[in-house]
């Protein structure tokens, strides 16, 4: 088949115990990611991930690991591995669509100051709605509360047309994010130490203070399960979310803001912990203060990173300069319309 990507590209798939995904959403990769090549890193996978691949695809390229290095170590290990000028980081849950590569590489091509891009993402059970991890392009509030065009906390919009745009948002979604590999390499790639979660938006953090922006095309479109694997209701993942968040929050707030703006979210993380024992979540309490204790433990390594960026005075884009926490739960906002933030929006670093 002949191809008019004219640019390299690599859509690599991490994988761990992800057979079934594979089964289910590699022919529609295959199909209609034309001109692209393929790549599987596995994540010493136990189940017949490799053998399956080997079997039924040849054309797909394969690189295995002797350990679960997670989603971060072990994206950064293949990418290294692997010759492109774009990357792709595609969960092995992603089903994607027609022409959906073609909208992203017109995008990054037109501007070299574009570091990382995202389509839109919506539900592959509830197809007319938005997805959680990503939906309608990524935003941030100042006590770095990530939350997105078309989700807010647990309330999901129904897309319908609303979010067909193109414009700068604050992090592209890991569950596909089109990435100019040369910006990745130089950012240093995805924070190691977060093993899973959070760990897109620490890098659109890093890619924007290096004067890059991150962009939302809503003319591509990709479906999404979720949850594939480590489910929604997750000790061990509320335990990285909270870890991640904070940690994400140490490594790149302003110094002058970093005591103020930490503060404010250890309290509200304490507010969440006695909220789940409330409910009877008594591991996911757990879990909130064993992350601090983490990141307590690890500061000496995050400052470390944090000396690394530049702090010059730039505006960041999608940051929004109010609780989406308070909007949400106390002002009822439950829509991303009702925060009148202004398209393109950028607020200061």
């Amino acid at each position: 088949m002949v191809s008019d990507l004219k640019p390299t590209v690599a859509v690599v798939i991490l994988n761990w115990n992800g057979r079934k995904y594979l089964e289910q959403f590699l022919p529609s990769v295959l199909t209609y990611s034309a001109g692209a090549s393929l790549v599987v890193a596995d994540n010493a996978s136990t189940d017949d991930s490799i053998s399956f691949l080997q079997a039924n695809y040849p054309s797909v390229s394969i690189i295995p690991f002797a350990e679960n290095y997670g989603f971060c170590e072990g994206y950064n290990k293949a990418l290294r591995q692997i010759k492109a000028d774009y990357f792709v980081l595609l969960n092995s849950d992603i089903e994607v669509t027609p022409h959906w590569l073609e909208p992203l590489l017109s995008l990054m091509e037109a501007d070299p100051g574009i570091a990382a891009c995202q389509p839109k993402i919506k539900s592959f059970f509830r197809r007319n709605l938005f997805e959680y991890a990503g939906a309608g392009g990524g935003f941030i509030d100042y006590l770095g509360y990530p939350f997105c065009r078309g989700r807010l906390f647990e309330t999901i919009e129904e897309d319908t047309g609303q979010y067909n745009d193109t414009l700068p948002v604050f992090w592209a979604t890991g569950a596909c994010m089109f990435v100019r590999a040369k910006a990745y390499q130089e950012a240093g790639g995805l924070e190691p130490t977060f093993f899973a979660h959070m760990e897109e938006i620490d890098l659109c953090w890093r890619l924007q203070r290096r004067g890059y922006s991150i962009m939302y095309c809503g003319a591509s479109e990709v479906y999404h399960v979720g949850g594939g694997t480590l489910p929604k209701s997750s000790a061990r993942k509320t335990y990285l979310n909270f870890r991640n968040g904070l940690a994400m929050l140490y490594k790149n707030t302003a110094p002058d803001q970093t005591a103020k703006i930490l503060t404010i979210r250890i309290i509200l993380d304490w507010v969440a912990a006695f909220k789940f024992l409330a409910s009877g979540d008594f591991k996911d309490m757990q879990a909130v203060f064993a992350a601090h204790g983490a990141v307590w433990r690890s500061r000496k390594y995050f400052q470390k990173q944090k000396k690394k960026l530049s702090f010059t005075e730039r505006k960041l884009n999608g940051r929004y300069n109010r609780s989406i926490v308070l909007d949400y739960f106390i002002r009822r906002k439950k829509i991303f319309a009702a925060l009148h933030i202004p398209n393109g929006t950028s607020l200061p670093a």
